[in-house]
């Protein structure tokens, strides 16, 4: 099961100590990818498609909980 995504009106919110601002994110990501490779071989990512995401963890910076986050109002979103 994934971590919901923040929104416009949302943000998270570590639940022990109340950060607001850094959080160590680990998503899993499915995307397509227009690779162009230059005479040498070497790869460039010229166009990338998210098919789709799902975030698996997010940590807390401050104090390393695993999975406390909660979502939140921003500061002067529409209720």
């Amino acid at each position: 099961m994934g971590v919901p995504q923040p929104t416009a009106e949302t943000r998270w919110r570590c639940t022990l100590c109340g950060n607001l601002t850094r959080f160590d994110v680990t998503r899993s990501t499915k995307a397509v990818e227009y690779v162009h490779l230059d005479l040498a071989g070497e790869p460039r990512v010229e166009e990338r498609e998210v098919v789709s995401e799902t975030i698996e963890s997010v940590r807390c910076r401050w104090c390393n909980a695993v999975d406390q986050i909660e979502l939140v109002d921003r500061p002067g979103a529409s209720a």
